[in-house]
């Protein structure tokens, strides 16, 4: 309660997530690692770059001169990068982002704040 942090979710992954480093080879780790980091700098490219055409007039902190540019060369970098990793680190990979998406939206759909909207008891 005082810091906020899920402490209960914490213990859960992170036991689940040393089991599963514990037996499996630490080359296909870092590949798989590596997949998701790239994967994870791909989709902040896509994402700031639809930002700055949706939503052009929000405060900006950074400039990115010539972002269209920038975007796409970091997007290719970063799926050329993910093609040249092992055939095996590119499908783990895939098969552990399926499985989170799966989590994710099957958790979500319960838990949404746009499906379940607050109950309003200033009106009762």
């Amino acid at each position: 309660p005082i810091t906020g942090t899920p402490k209960r979710n914490l213990i859960i992954l992170g036991t689940f997530i040393s089991i599963v480093a514990a037996f499996t080879p630490i080359s296909k780790l870092a590949d798989m690692t590596s997949f998701g980091t790239l994967f994870a700098f791909t989709m902040v490219c896509i994402a700031v770059w639809i930002l700055r055409i949706k939503q052009p007039h929000l405060e900006r902190t950074f400039k990115v001169p010539a972002l269209p540019v920038i975007a796409v060369c970091g997007i290719a970098i970063n799926i050329y990068l993910m093609i040249n990793l092992s055939v095996d680190a590119q499908l783990l990979s895939l098969s552990w982002l399926v499985v989170g998406i799966l989590v994710y939206f099957s958790y979500g759909k319960r838990k949404s704040k746009l499906a379940n909207p607050p109950i309003d008891n200033t009106e009762l």
